[in-house]
């Protein structure tokens, strides 16, 4: 584990590591001494030797002056190092995540990047602590040994036959805790998430009058919390005493063989006490074993998870780059699918510079797939992906994300204002162009109706405002940026009369100068653009403009029958 972190860091803290680690063997020694010199103490102390039992002091104090500096230097590291650390893995984090391609950040791995970052790193730099632990727990014990040994290896003896006793029943503790453990996690875990559907499902259940009979599921969740819970608090009493009853145990035989030894006479009485209360001491930091261990798993796991991260291969940039030298976009005999399961299977299709193109098609014809290819979110298996005439691989991220923009159906907005949202399209621009796009955009009847105007925030992803208005300032941020090229998802069938004139008007200032790109829900919206391109079986199965595939009578004039059928349909009384 320590190898891990090591190699997750880099080299540039081992220095500062080794240090750390110094100090702490010194301070488990000098600790481990300071407790043996009490053996002489006691034992002239108690014996009524005064004077002997003062010169030890010295001895006594040397040990503790230099265990008080290695904890200050040990812990003064210690710090340092966790934040050196936090801040390593953070930068690294951040500086892998943004080369990775786009298609990685899926939902469940964006998820899983934010526990790494949130609660992931924060626990692996625990591992300093584990370490202080770790060698505390080996060297104070082996160094109070070797002072009972030279004392009286009988009494050495015995303790070393408890060791393993101990050692045994706080692994058997730290597993029965950690059994209940995970049952109470995994019901806790059951019973959140139906809490979450059931606050969810109010809509569906009280249309459906079931406000009080949707609770089932719940209910039975909550009692399975309540039963895992109760197990758990039983169940974790015999791990938590275990250990301590061990040491209490180990520390009962030791008392038994010093009481033998002195009643035998061969041990004076006041060394009996004496060394007794070294035992004492030499059992105690086993007591901070079973913690250690579920420490070690949890860190383990969180720089597993790091490490996985940072393991994933970054997009790939040129050697050699190749400049954007127009508008246009070309696939040729492009050959892609997702975990095994093929999308786009000899696609072709080309998009001369300031034309408009829609792609129409089945659901899963890979329409999208086609703009993610382009704006690189992933590299085809096969066949070449041109914009501008480079092949995508050979032209550097930032200058192909400086001509292509992409507008998307699920439009993520920031916590802040709507200014600050189509700010984002270009930071450098003045408010001056940052209103003339939200003016063109449409965003202008947005600000207005909010009580802050432009300085109104829109709520965490946008939820302040309707989906037509969040895809009004995302297209507001693509006009912003005034790329060359822009890749759109349009989606307006799912809109309202006022959202939808709007986003058109949009749209069509968004198409203005620019090669478009346009996966088309509604075929209405697309009866003008310069090419119509019909995907179906991971193809182009046609492509014309729109009279020209109409009078074919072939797939696209079947989709343009079944939208002229769907937008004649009308409510009639029974």
């Amino acid at each position: 584990m320590i190898g891990l972190l090591l190699r997750l860091v880099g080299r540039a803290h081992r220095l500062l590591f080794v240090r750390f680690v110094v100090s702490t063997v010194v301070y488990s020694l000098a600790e481990g001494a300071a407790f043996g010199l009490l053996v002489p103490l006691l034992s002239d102390l108690l014996g009524g030797r005064t004077a002997d039992a003062a010169w030890w002091l010295f001895p006594l104090a040397g040990a503790v002056v230099i265990g008080w500096f290695a904890h200050y230097d040990k812990e003064s590291r210690a710090l340092e190092l966790t934040s050196a650390w936090r801040r390593t893995l953070y930068d690294r984090l951040g500086a892998h995540v943004v080369r990775l391609p786009l298609g990685w950040f899926t939902g469940t791995r964006t998820a899983d990047l934010q526990q790494v970052l949130g609660s992931g790193i924060p626990t692996a730099v625990r591992t300093v602590g584990l370490v202080q632990a770790l060698v505390g727990v080996v060297l104070t014990p082996a160094t109070i040994f070797v002072v009972l040994l030279v004392t009286d290896w009988r009494v050495a003896l015995a303790v070393l036959v408890t060791v393993p006793v101990v050692l045994l029943a706080f692994v058997v503790a730290g597993r029965l805790t950690a059994r209940t453990e995970a049952a109470h996690h995994a019901a806790s875990a059951d019973a959140g998430a139906r809490l979450v559907e059931f606050a969810g499902a109010q809509p569906v259940l009280r249309a459906n009058g079931r406000s009080r009979g949707g609770r089932a599921l719940l209910d039975d969740a909550l009692e399975g919390q309540y039963r895992a819970a109760r197990r758990a608090v039983l169940g974790a009493l015999p791990g938590e005493n275990l250990g301590q009853l061990a040491i209490q145990l180990a520390f009962t035989t030791v008392v038994v063989v010093g009481l033998l030894l002195a009643t035998g006479g061969s041990v004076p009485p006041a060394r009996i006490v004496a060394i007794l209360v070294l035992g004492l001491h030499f059992l105690q930091p086993f007591a901070v074993v079973a913690g250690v261990a579920n420490s070690v798993r949890s860190c383990r796991a969180a720089l597993e998870r790091i490490d996985a991260v940072l393991r994933t291969p970054p997009l790939p940039e040129p050697a050699s780059p190749a400049p954007v030298s127009d508008a246009s976009v070309e696939l040729r005999d492009v050959r892609f699918g997702y975990d095994g399961a093929p999308v786009l299977d000899g696609f072709s299709l080309r998009v001369p510079a300031g034309s408009t193109t829609a792609l129409v098609g089945p659901s899963g014809a890979g329409k999208t797939t086609v703009t993610k290819l382009v704006a690189r979110f992933f590299d085809a298996e096969a066949g070449t992906v041109l914009v501008g005439g480079s092949d995508v691989r050979q032209v550097p991220t930032p200058a192909l994300m400086d001509a292509v923009s992409l507008v998307f159906q699920d439009v993520h907005l920031f916590d802040g204002t709507i200014e600050d949202n189509i700010r984002l399209g270009r930071q450098d621009a003045t408010r001056e162009q940052v209103l003339d796009a939200a003016r063109r955009a449409q965003v202008e009847p947005i600000a207005q109706r909010l009580p802050d105007g432009w300085d109104s925030r829109v709520g965490e992803g946008g939820r302040l405002l309707s989906g037509g208005e969040r895809q009004r300032v995302a297209i507001a941020r693509t006009l912003l940026k005034d790329t060359p090229i822009v890749l759109l998802d349009e989606a307006t069938s799912a809109l309202d009369a006022e959202n939808e004139v709007a986003i058109h008007r949009a749209l069509a200032e968004l198409a203005r100068g620019r090669t478009l790109l346009v996966i088309a829900h509604r075929l209405s919206t697309i009866t003008h653009a310069d090419r119509i391109a019909v995907l179906d079986g991971g193809r182009v199965v046609e492509q014309g403009r729109h009279r020209e595939l109409l009078a074919a009578g072939g797939r696209y004039a079947a989709l343009w029958a079944d939208h002229e059928r769907s937008r004649g349909w009308r409510l009639t009384s029974g």
